[in-house]
């Protein structure tokens, strides 16, 4: 089995969503017993992950010093983020496997790039919001550095960026040749870095942010993933959410979870997008699991989790 793992924030900081340097590292440790076992039963897997944490915490340190040294790009951001949250899930499922005496599986890390278009409609009214809020005085000097912020009322103002589609993971190549050497790759960490190509064929980096289960789900089809993993901080994918009707769903069909998510049942800042990466990767013949870090086993044995697929099977 080739599956690829979506881990979310809650498996990069600690419960309570802080993301000091020992929460992270804390986190991860725990999150790469979980995926050891997996490597350990034979199979091959692709780990992509969240770095919403550890960008919001560069912004942070963008915005204390843009007075003394210009902002880095919000790209250069998800670089950094892709290469300090690797080398943790490296140290991590290293010692994880050698606790269990397996030498195959060794992780390898790839900062990789996610291409979009450059005429994407979400560019030209930005929406995502990021970051901590400011005052009106303080984001006047992160606007002056070309960002784009609005009034979000009493809590202050907030950065926002575009969320465009993904089109190609650039790197896919790269983490094929990996996983047929027999590594686990770690690869397109929150959502890859956001790149345009111009019509000279160059490449340069944008400030927006791609979902990352979007991405997931593009870079499982371009790996050949058998099944796609999104794991988050509840066990299923509910209806009715917070409600007496809340229902888990199990075993369920592109199509039912597609009309499910037309009559507004998902959040659309959170369970809204797991839902469709995982119809996007079903529809085309693969398997797509929602569920607990926690309980990624038994989930990826069909035993747990909203399992998603084209006729609603769970194998």
């Amino acid at each position: 089995m080739r599956a690829l793992i979506a881990l979310g924030g809650n498996a990069m900081t600690s419960a309570d969503g802080s993301a000091r340097p020992e929460d992270q590292r804390a986190a991860i440790t725990v999150a790469m017993e979980e995926v050891a076992d997996i490597v350990a039963s034979g199979a091959q897997v692709v780990l992509t992950h969240g770095n919403g944490p550890q960008v919001g915490n560069l912004l942070v340190k963008n915005e204390l010093a843009a007075h003394v040294v210009p902002p880095v790009p919000l790209d250069w951001c998800g670089a950094q983020t892709q290469g300090t949250i690797g080398v943790l899930i490296m140290n991590a499922l290293e010692f994880a496997l050698a606790r269990r005496d397996v030498a195959a599986g060794r992780p390898a890390v790839l900062v990789s790039r996610t291409l979009v278009h450059a005429d994407d409609p979400h560019f030209a009214e930005p929406t995502k919001p990021i970051g901590r809020y400011l005052s009106a005085a303080e984001a006047a000097k992160m606007i002056a550095h070309g960002q784009t912020w609005r009034d979000m009322g009493t809590k202050g103002w907030r950065r926002v960026v575009a969320s465009p589609e993904p089109l190609e993971c650039l790197d896919a190549a790269a983490a094929r040749i990996l996983l047929d050497a027999g590594f686990t790759v770690v690869c397109a960490g929150g959502g890859g870095v956001p790149v345009v190509r111009d019509g000279a064929g160059v490449l340069s980096g944008v400030e927006a942010v791609i979902d990352k289960d979007l991405t997931a789900a593009l870079l499982g089809r371009q790996l050949g993933a058998d099944t796609l993993l999104i794991a988050t901080d509840v066990h299923a994918v509910m209806t009715g959410w917070g409600t007496p009707a809340q229902r888990a769903l199990g075993a369920v069909t592109v199509a039912q979870l597609s009309e499910l998510a037309e009559h507004g049942e998902f959040g659309s800042g959170s369970m809204a997008p797991k839902v469709e990466a995982a119809c996007r990767f079903a529809a085309g013949g693969g398997r797509a699991i929602i569920t607990h870090l926690a309980t990624i086993k038994e989930a990826l044995a069909g035993r747990a989790g909203t399992v998603v697929t084209r006729d609603g099977a769970t194998h």
